[in-house]
């Protein structure tokens, strides 16, 4: 995943690769397909260099191991080791097992008090700003081949790239515009019953960055007509190039002032266990794509720890059903 792959060599930064990753044996996990738990340590696996083979619960491993059930047991066999356990349990045998990326463990016991909705925003923040670093990095390669193909042929002809570039930016846009309106719609007017005003210019920035964020969607169209190679072609994109410098830095200085000025007022407004959990909700409704067909591309922002603590949020979702929509979404 994103954060966590060896930093490649090629071009393009449209490829994450593996790059003399080491190899390693089969991971066989026996769990129910249906299973919480067996969807979490397969995403586990996902951040490691192994070959993954998951095995229906109704099979055993041939140890004799106790079987995986439907409630969520599931069981891990590597070689001639096998792990049966809690969640915890697992994930420290896959960490041993496979050291790096570490995906186990939680963060210190500030990290742990952090309010539900904070931990949600900072992880939110992260991950859209390693997608807008990938494709501002993925623009200055364009700009610098200047219409040439890209080493890596899997990316195709000029016109192929910028349509995968395309793709790759409206996935981020749609992501960062859903974000905006949670925290308009769930979060802030927490804030602003307890002062008014607090929020408003959060709001403000929310509003100047929309025409930006837009107007570098219509600059990749015209790239797209254009004839690769072209002065007009080389002069869009570093216009698009340019752009998405600026969408960087206002960004970044955007979520910084969230970060310092609002975030840490969570505590004073001493909500309740259940309206965390209803704002935690209405969060995975308002952010309805980010959480189901683009949530594989989210989490790919984080690193592996990060993405794993998403996770674990979602798995807070009290609905069960939409919880294991989620959660199935990320192993298609």
């Amino acid at each position: 995943m994103g954060n966590c792959c060896v930093k490649s060599e090629k071009l393009t930064a449209e490829i994450v690769p593996r790059d003399g990753a080491k190899v390693y044996p089969t991971v066989r996990l026996y769990g129910s397909p249906k299973s919480i738990l067996a969807a979490y340590i397969r995403f586990a696996l996902l951040h490691k260099s192994v070959s993954l083979d998951f095995v229906p619960s109704d099979e055993a491993p041939a140890s004799g191991a106790r079987r995986a059930d439907t409630d969520g047991d599931v069981t891990l066999q590597v070689g001639s080791e096998v792990v049966t356990g809690s969640r915890e349990t697992l994930l420290r045998f896959i960490d041993a097992r496979f050291p790096s990326p570490v995906v186990g463990g939680g963060g210190g016991a500030e990290e742990e008090k952090e309010a539900v909705m904070v931990t949600v925003i900072r992880l939110q923040h992260k991950s859209m700003l390693w997608h807008v670093e990938r494709v501002l990095r993925w623009a200055e390669d364009l700009v610098t081949r200047g219409g040439k193909k890209a080493v890596d042929p899997s990316v195709g002809t000029p016109r192929m790239e910028i349509r995968k570039f395309a793709t790759s930016y409206s996935a981020l846009l749609e992501v960062m515009m859903e974000h905006a309106r949670m925290e308009e719609t769930v979060l802030f007017p927490f804030f602003d019953i307890a002062d008014r005003g607090l929020t408003r210019a959060a709001k403000e920035e929310h509003a100047r960055d929309l025409p930006l964020m837009n107007g570098i969607k219509e600059i990749i169209k015209s790239v797209g007509v254009l004839d690769s190679g072209s002065p007009d072609s080389r002069e869009a994109l570093y216009n698009l190039s340019a752009r998405l410098k600026l969408l960087q830095g206002q960004t970044k200085q955007h979520f910084k002032e969230e970060e310092v000025e609002i975030l840490p007022l969570m505590e004073a407004l001493e909500l309740s266990k259940e309206q965390e959990e209803n704002a935690l909700d209405q969060c995975f409704d308002v952010m309805l794509e980010t959480h189901g067909r683009l949530l594989k591309y989210f989490l790919e922002g984080l690193q592996p720890r990060d993405a794993m603590k998403y996770l674990d949020l979602i798995s807070m979702c009290r609905n069960k059903e939409k919880m294991e929509s989620m959660l199935m979404m990320i192993l298609k």
